[in-house]
């Protein structure tokens, strides 16, 4: 059978665009359905991330530490290890200007939660709390900035991923083309500059301010990606996402360089779509299959 042509559609058809109005007003509500009785039902965040007592805080340490290191696991199976280079960072729920990252020189798919260095306001090892290992410079001019201009992010990841820095070099957003590249409407920002691998803590500021107000991505020019979240999960998910649209943006490009013209997608229909996709419990959601598949078949992660 012979594709269908765009003159084949019939003139009268009119788009349809859905509106959130008749959904629930949870974004997490609408992404599944249980059964009739309304009794099954699936788990957002654990109860203990709203905890405040000490026993809470201390669980929800831990469980920020396993997701931690399962997010670097996750993108040592992605292939995104380089080097020295990369870091994801989290705040600490208990010393709330401390935040966990990774050492210096340890590959994402060795990462486990013993290995975790807890760093200081001031960008030093704890010296009693987590492993004693030096971290990596770049990372804490980049991530303490971060941190300080977004007190309402509790992760922020960085790393050289290849599809990523690939499309770094022509200093603009993602198209927004596909379903999952909603994630990325109105939720992404460009640092149009490369000062330099990150040493000084101006560079850590200029990509912070890039960053604005809310924008929880980031194409860094000629250098790569950056992400963050509400949960080390949600940074994580996202990175991998904006790293799979940049490969689908240089295949698109590639396309329409040999005069086949790639379709947008409607501001309203990508604006729907967003309202949903991106809501934070459900980009933590997105995480949960890759952590599990991790623990099950890499338990070491946990140690």
């Amino acid at each position: 059978m012979a594709p269908i042509a765009l003159s084949d559609v019939p003139s009268h058809v009119t788009p349809f665009h859905q509106t959130t109005s008749d959904l629930s007003k949870n974004p997490l509500e609408r992404t599944w359905r249980g059964n009739k009785e309304g009794t099954l039902r699936i788990q957002g965040y654990p109860e203990f991330m709203y905890a405040t007592d000490d026993e809470g805080l201390l669980k929800k340490r831990q469980w920020v530490k396993e997701h931690l290191a399962a997010a670097f696991r996750f993108w040592g199976k992605l292939g995104y290890g380089e080097g020295i280079s990369g870091h994801i960072t989290v705040r600490d729920p208990i010393l709330r200007d401390h935040y966990w990252m990774n050492p210096f020189g340890v590959h994402f798919s060795a990462m486990s939660v013993s290995k975790l260095v807890l760093v200081t306001p001031e960008g030093y090892v704890h010296p009693t709390l987590g492993a004693q290992r030096p971290i990596n410079m770049a990372g804490f001019h980049i991530h303490s900035a971060i941190h300080k201009a977004r007190p309402e992010v509790e992760a922020a990841g960085h790393c050289h991923s290849l599809h990523g820095k690939a499309w770094s070099a022509f200093g603009r957003p993602v198209d927004i083309t596909t379903q999952d590249s909603c994630l990325f409407y109105d939720n992404q920002a460009v640092y149009h500059n490369f000062g330099g691998i990150v040493l000084a803590a101006q560079e850590g500021e200029n990509i912070a301010n890039a960053l604005g107000p809310r924008n929880k991505c980031a194409i860094l020019q000629n250098h790569g990606l950056l992400t963050l979240g509400n949960t080390v999960d949600e940074c994580a998910y996202l990175f991998s996402a904006l790293d799979k649209q940049c490969k689908v943006q240089l295949m698109l490009e590639a396309a329409e360089g040999s005069g086949i013209k790639k379709t947008l997608i409607d501001p309203e229909d990508a604006s729907f779509t967003a309202a949903t996709i991106q809501y934070h419990e459900n980009t933590y959601y997105n995480f949960n299959p890759e952590f599990e598949l991790i623990v099950a078949r890499e338990p070491d992660v946990l140690l």
